[in-house]
């Protein structure tokens, strides 16, 4: 938990100020015994009316003193409290954005969320906890022990045995609490990501009418959640009650020895009610450090939670002075690359796999669903890295090139279409955050989306609901589009872009990129071969190896899968163009 370093760093001045505050008020707790012991000793016993009221007087001050403190204490544990959540939040956050695909696969969205989330927020209280109650409380029970001690030598024998079996079962408290709360954040993870799974695909739930499947399999995580919890719980409600019941009986052990005591004169009666005190402020003491340890146990389980995410390394390294060649712009070169997604020991996705693409050239990359075809394009931008050969961009081996300053040279239009909560325009800029609105007006022209945002009563400056879900598919799909042409890359790759566009608007998409794109490499991942038969360059992928690379003309000659392909989707017109060939 190195990460923290920085927060103490930064706020050990306020939790100075704050634990002097709460040092005020915990001897302004502790004073206040002896002085009503004198009074009862020295004041009621003798009469004396003028040292009750003096003494009494005296209480009322150091009151006043302890509830001052008491605020100047809450105030700055929730400012600095606060802050260090929102801070440690964001670097959070921070951390995230800079993992690779490689590391948040790992982890889990769900997983991530919780962290940001509940992981943070049960630091945070402990921290809050620490400044308001938690240090009082050593300092109570330490306090009250040593004036208890002072008090009365002999009635002191009672804590010298109590304090030790509190002790112990504060150890066994946290040595039980903890892995039963790791556990519990692991099924929050589980909940959590039951929960995004449903509302990413709640209109496929309510097609299908499967509500009672996902009711039944929330239900099923929910109630594992609450037995996890449960079980935690259970464990830890077993301590606080014997902590109470050791102390209790301490303070009848103190009642009866110290009625001996006052029988045979050598104990008064007030030492016997200040020690009783200070025997109720340890039982508070000590119950407020088991309660102290409980929540250490769930924010040393978050803290470890949230430092992996901190102590994740990105593997991917580049070197600083790279530059790519401007002679090579938009050349993509794949040198017999091979790619898994669990790494050298897992199943390859992607294998042997070697061509060229050049500046200006189109090309198309088809195959059946499982090929590998967005894996391939994922390389481009180093979303991941190759197992074994090379990829190289400009020239480059991708492998030494800053991804940040490879990305800025390369546009993706993703698969699954995703836009964010904003106007059209506030997502087409996505691209170029920069673009004036002509800039947009024309992307939005190119990618046939101009034409339905004109339409709006605001047009581009229309709001899209989360994920874009007031728009269709093939709505999200042009102003993705348009989010990739404004940014004018030297590589553009359209992968499967255009699956929920019709081929009248696909027509014109295409029509529209030839001039676009005349100077850019562009790469078209389809699934339909009418979107790939005019490219300069045609990749055919069937179980990660290429089995068909050229022109359209070529591969119906030469290449069986795309033949097949063709034959599936156009026709027995494979035929004529066979024998035409």
């Amino acid at each position: 938990m190195s990460f923290f370093k920085k927060y103490v760093k930064k706020y050990w001045k306020m939790f100075t100020v704050a634990v002097l505050f709460l040092t005020c008020e915990a001897l302004a707790d502790l004073t206040l015994p002896t002085v009503m012991s004198r009074i009862v000793d020295e004041g009621v016993a003798n009469q004396n009316m003028r040292y009750v009221l003096n003494m009494g007087g005296f209480m009322l001050l150091i009151t006043a003193l302890g509830a001052v403190a008491a605020s100047g204490r809450n105030i700055l544990a929730s400012r600095v409290s606060q802050a260090f959540g929102a801070e440690l939040r964001a670097d959070l956050f921070g951390k995230i954005q800079t993992l690779s695909f490689e590391n948040i696969d790992k982890f889990e969205r769900a997983s991530l969320v919780t962290r940001l989330t509940n992981d943070v927020t049960q630091v945070q209280n402990f921290t809050n906890g620490m400044m308001r109650i938690f240090v009082k409380a050593p300092l109570l029970c330490i306090g009250s022990l040593i004036m208890a001690v002072r008090l009365n030598p002999q009635l002191a024998i009672v804590l010298a045995v109590v304090v030790p079996i509190v002790g112990v079962l504060i150890a066994l408290n946290m040595k039980v609490g903890f892995p039963r709360f790791i556990r519990v954040q692991k099924a929050l993870d589980t909940v959590n990501s039951v929960m995004r799974e449903y509302l990413s695909g709640v209109r496929v739930v309510k097609a299908f009418n499967r509500f009672d499947y996902e009711v039944d399999k929330f239900g099923g995580v929910n109630q594992s959640y609450q037995s996890r919890s449960i079980e935690a719980m259970r464990a830890m409600a077993i301590f606080n009650p014997a902590i109470m019941l050791t102390v209790n009986l301490g303070i009848i052990a103190v009642l009866w020895f110290g009625g001996l005591g006052v029988s045979s004169g050598n104990i008064q009666v007030g030492h016997i009610i200040a020690f009783i005190n200070y025997m109720t402020q340890i039982l508070f003491a000590l119950m407020t450090i088991s309660m102290v340890f409980n929540m250490f146990v769930r924010a040393k389980a978050s803290a470890l939670r949230i430092g992996e995410v901190f102590d994740a390394r990105n593997q991917m390294s580049w070197k600083d002075e790279v530059r790519l060649d401007p002679n090579a712009k938009g050349r993509i070169d794949f040198e017999q690359v091979s790619f898994s997604y669990e790494g050298a020991a897992g199943e390859p996705v992607l294998k042997r796999i070697s061509f060229t693409c050049l500046q200006g050239e189109t090309v198309g990359i088809i195959g059946s669903t499982g090929s590998g075809k967005s894996s391939l394009v994922g390389l481009i931008p180093r979303f991941y890295d190759a197992t074994s050969g090379t990829v190289k961009v400009g020239g480059v081996d991708v492998g030494e090139i800053d991804p940040a300053k490879l990305r800025e040279k390369i546009a993706i239009v993703p698969q699954k279409t995703v836009l964010f909560t904003g106007t059209v325009a506030e997502n087409i800029r996505w691209g170029k955050e920069d673009a004036t609105m002509e800039e947009v007006v024309r992307a939005a022209e190119i990618a046939e989306a101009h034409p339905f945002v004109s339409s709006f009563p605001e047009g581009y400056d229309t709001v899209l609901g989360q994920r874009g879900v007031n728009f269709s598919g093939g709505q999200k799909q042009r102003v993705s589009i348009a989010r990739a042409l404004v940014r004018k890359p030297e590589i553009l790759i359209l992968d499967d872009c255009t699956s929920a566009v019709d081929t009248a608007t696909e027509a014109r998409i295409k029509e529209g990129l030839k001039t676009y794109t005349k100077d850019l490499t562009c790469l078209i991942i389809a699934q339909r071969i009418s979107s790939v038969m005019d490219s300069d360059k045609i990749i055919v992928l069937d179980q990660g190896e290429i089995v068909g690379m050229g022109r359209h003309e070529e591969l119906m000659r030469t290449c069986l899968v795309y033949q097949e392909i063709y034959q599936s989707q156009m026709g027995k017109e494979v035929r004529k163009d066979v024998e035409a060939g």
